[in-house]
């Protein structure tokens, strides 16, 4: 489990880098926009994390897994999303529950797929 929990921060820190880099209207501000992105990213994130846990085999272990994967994203970003203008300086601070709703979305994608398996 060390090495998803690895590969969950290292996930999270590279998020967190690209976003920093994006230009400052990279979150939607419309609603359809929103739900279009909530979407897709659940989508997204559903398919890639049951693709990993299909190559774990045990259903038990694949859970535990994608729980570790997805524990730096929840832990860590709760803070960025208190402390948004500071974490996320380039991004507008209007954007900050967009962004923690994008963050929740995407681990329940992530999640849905962990309990998704027999």
């Amino acid at each position: 489990m060390r090495r998803f929990l690895l590969l969950g921060f290292l996930a999270w820190l590279g998020g967190t880098v690209v976003i920093r880099l994006l230009p400052s209207k990279i979150l939607p501000a419309r609603p359809a926009g929103v739900l279009l992105l909530y979407g897709a990213s659940f989508v997204a994130v559903f398919l890639l994390v049951r693709r990993v846990a299909a190559r774990l085999g045990d259903p038990g272990a694949a859970a535990r897994a994608i729980a570790a994967l997805v524990l730096p994203t929840l832990v860590l970003d709760a803070p960025a999303s208190a402390f948004f203008s500071s974490a996320y300086p380039n991004l507008r601070p209007e954007s900050a529950g967009t962004f923690g709703g994008w963050m929740l979305i995407c681990c329940a994608g992530a999640l849905a797929a962990a309990i998704s398996r027999r």
